[in-house]
């Protein structure tokens, strides 16, 4: 996907040159800035001001040692990161992720996404993210705990309620985000909206867990309008078993589709009848197993080993929830000549650039990360303001601002692309929506030496 426009173009390759070894983070600059070139083909005066050189540079960018001692009494050690991509239309808003493929890399490519992603949402977040190396699976609750505590001691220095608000990601689910808040608590001596994600009981929204699968539903029912059609009978492949694909399907399911397939990084689960998201639950919540134990409580569904064949699986919607790169062009081609008719990106960049245009090109609607699956940081900033208020909001009530919010990110997205010549291009529309918001604060506020 080459950028067309110099300006930007000579933006990248300078940036290129100099992190030729952050594939992750170039690749999604390279996304959006070539989204980008009809709002600077119109408005060349943002290039003598410089919007794209500091927005592609993170305000700051966290590199810290976490030591920690396991069960054995070993002394361990991983590296933490934290990237503060963006404040210009509020505090640095993202979630952290544990996982051993995290790095420097990875963590600008999610923190620049989520500058766009936040900007969607209509709240006052700027963008951020963070994580560790550190790897959960396999780890009792101590270990958990004592890294997580570990983790806080570095991260505290760098976070607040209106400086920078981290929530969970991949690998870092309630029970991390209660030992950190805990250890923060401890630490700083304060009872604050310091992180999302938090147990009701401790301010915590109702609503979160299911947020970015709900919202990821909202937005492609609004999407599915388009061909004037909806989830009620259709076939829908979601990969991942998390939280999103989890409550995804639940929510997928109450709007009449049939989910016939669910992965894990093993495999994948195929079921004609229907892949029960309680069950789901019940594995991946409850007693932490692999998806493959699904057959053992549902012995009509299959068990196939390799997730990357889950795209083979003939379906009408296709929900990719689980990382970034998932579904490449192999799969996109099974998704069209199976006929699939919208795909809706519920994890981080899942689909590569290759397998997006495929999908754009071959008339297939696509909904892309930033806009579709901002359900689960726009009920954290949600959580933020409950906080601020001291006032909790029942389930009913956040979920029914997050459908208000899905609905206007499609629509908003939508206008944008048909504003810039380029109608029913969502990946387009989601970074111009969300850029020129942001554009717009940058230049109010002026140039921060």
């Amino acid at each position: 996907m080459a950028i067309k426009n110099a300006y930007l173009n000579n933006v990248y390759q300078d940036l290129a040159g100099r992190y030729a070894d952050q594939k992750e983070f170039l690749q999604a600059v390279q996304e959006v800035l070539t989204s980008l070139e009809p709002v600077f083909e119109r408005r060349p005066e943002l290039e003598e001001m410089g919007i794209i050189e500091r927005l592609v540079e993170p305000e700051r960018s966290l590199l810290f040692r976490v030591s920690w001692v396991d069960d054995r009494g070993k002394i361990q050690v991983n590296r933490g990161y934290r990237v503060q991509f963006s404040t210009s239309i509020g505090p640095s808003k993202g979630g952290l992720r544990f996982h051993p493929s995290v790095n420097l890399s990875v963590i600008k490519f999610l923190g620049f996404e989520q500058i766009f992603k936040n900007s969607l949402t209509g709240l006052p977040m700027g963008g951020g993210k963070g994580g560790s190396d550190f790897d959960p699976k396999g780890k009792s609750n101590n270990e958990i705990m004592r890294f997580c505590q570990s983790f806080m001691i570095e991260l505290q220095r760098h976070i607040g309620p209106d400086t920078d608000v981290p929530a969970g990601d991949m690998g870092v689910g309630s029970r991390e985000i209660g030992y950190m808040f805990g250890q923060y608590k401890r630490i700083r001596n304060e009872f604050s909206g310091v992180l999302t994600g938090k147990d009701p009981s401790s301010g915590g929204s109702l609503a979160r867990p299911e947020a970015t699968g709900f919202g990821l539903c909202y937005f492609t029912q609004e999407m599915l309008q388009e061909r004037n059609t909806s989830f009620q009978g259709k076939r829908v492949v979601i990969s991942g078993s998390g939280n999103v694909a989890t409550y995804a399907n639940q929510k997928a399911t109450q709007l009449g589709a049939k989910v016939v397939a669910m992965s894990d990084s093993n495999g994948y689960i195929v079921d004609e009848n229907g892949i029960d998201y309680r069950t789901i639950q019940l594995i991946k919540e409850v007693k932490r197993e692999r998806i493959k134990t699904y057959v053992d409580y549902v012995p009509t569904a299959k068990y196939v080993e390799d997730p990357r064949g889950i795209w083979t699986v003939p379906c009408d919607i296709a929900l990719p929830c689980a990382t970034q790169n998932e579904l490449p062009i192999e799969g996109a081609r099974a998704l069209k000549e199976n006929g699939c008719i919208a795909v809706a990106e519920g994890a981080n960049m899942p689909t590569t650039l290759e397998a997006t245009k495929y999908l754009q090109d071959n008339g297939i609607l696509f909904g892309p990360a930033k806009a579709a699956n901002a359900g689960g940081v726009a009920v954290s900033g949600l959580e933020m303001s409950q906080n601020s208020m001291r006032m909790p909001w029942s389930f009913e009530e956040v979920d029914e601002h997050l459908k208000k919010i899905m609905v206007n990110i499609y629509h908003n997205i939508d206008k944008a692309a048909k504003d810039y010549g380029a109608p029913g291009n969502l990946v387009m529309g989601a970074n111009i929506a969300g850029f020129e918001k942001v554009c717009q604060a940058m230049i109010w506020q002026g140039v921060s030496f």
